[in-house]
């Protein structure tokens, strides 16, 4: 088939280019910057374009003779991008690729979510059922891009939306370095207790669910949450990433509120230099008490899906890539 992947050279995005092409799919990508991996994949064959989901004529012009739709590009978290940006691109761009893929008969389209958009749950685990109560921006655009779905639906187009936990894996160089890197130096500072919940996604489990969203022919128009088989505390996390690393390390617990504040303070001291990204900020603090623990329940029933990975084997695949890239 022929396939699009918005956010095909970022890490999610450029793991399933990869895997599509090695099954034999043509592949066209289309993100706003050529990221880690564009040589690679224009290499391994894939059609790269870059530019903004947010650029009506262009989303027109990939999209034609595309049979899916894999959307994943989003305006992601950063402190001081603004806010008509987020809509722009995880609103307004996910409209018009849906319009695109309405027009030129596209056989299925997935949106990839967040599981944030449930922010902080209060029972856990919690499925797609649980209150919306996204925690930022960046979550609350992505449940509006959720919203303009069912009009298409309505007019025939088959839409599956996933709501991914929190992937990691080779290939990602930010978002679990930074807790590799604390662990690495022995002593892990946690700020409270270190009893929320947290829900890993290892990036080949997620592919897996890409691949049966888009195989399936009994799903048009649900959510599906889709996270490892198991979640963990955030003390068990760090314990599992020192298992990996072969280190021993020491959980240091530290005041919730106190951090927090100087983050708030921190934050506000950074608003008059857009583009600069504090060292600190509430969000990354908020990350200690907020719970995230879903139930995969219905992905498992409806779309067949089965993480194979665990936590270990992703973990000690994850820190493998860091030490080979010299990350950690």
């Amino acid at each position: 088939m022929k396939i699009l992947v918005t956010g095909g050279t970022g890490f999610t995005g450029s793991h399933l280019t990869r895997r599509l092409l090695k099954k034999g799919n043509e592949v066209v990508v289309l993100d706003n910057k050529p990221g880690l991996f564009y040589d690679e994949l224009k290499e391994l064959g894939a059609e790269l374009h870059i530019g903004s989901v947010a650029d009506r004529d262009l989303v027109d012009r990939v999209t034609q003779g595309c049979e899916v739709v894999q959307h994943l590009a989003a305006a992601f978290r950063q402190v001081n991008l603004a806010k008509n940006i987020y809509w722009d691109v995880n609103v307004e761009g996910t409209r018009y690729l849906l319009e695109a893929a309405l027009k030129y008969g596209v056989q299925k389209f997935v949106y990839c979510s967040t599981c944030g958009v449930h922010g902080d749950v209060k029972q856990t685990p919690s499925g797609e059922d649980a209150p919306i109560a996204p925690a930022d921006y960046y979550q609350y655009t992505k449940y509006q891009g959720e919203k303009i779905i069912p009009e298409f639906v309505d007019k025939g187009l088959k839409v599956v939306i996933l709501r991914p936990a929190a992937i990691y894996g080779p290939g990602d160089p930010e978002r679990f370095s930074i807790l590799f890197k604390r662990v690495k130096t022995g002593n892990f500072f946690m700020c409270g207790s270190g009893a929320s919940h947290y829900h890993p996604l290892y990036i080949d489990n997620l592919l897996d669910a890409f691949e049966l969203a888009t195989a399936s022919d009994k799903c048009h128009g649900e959510t599906y949450l889709i996270a490892d088989e198991k979640y963990s505390t955030l003390n068990d996390l760090v314990t599992a990433i020192a298992k990996a690393l072969n280190i021993n390390c020491k959980i240091t617990y530290i005041p919730f509120w106190p951090v927090w504040t100087v983050a708030f303070l921190t934050e506000l001291l950074y608003k008059p230099f857009p583009g600069v990204d504090p060292p600190l900020f509430p969000r990354r603090v908020d990350w200690f008490r907020q719970n995230r623990a879903f139930s995969i329940e219905k992905a498992k029933r409806e779309l067949g899906y089965q993480p194979k990975v665990d936590l270990d084997t992703g973990l000690a695949q994850t820190a493998k890539w860091y030490q080979e890239k010299g990350i950690i």
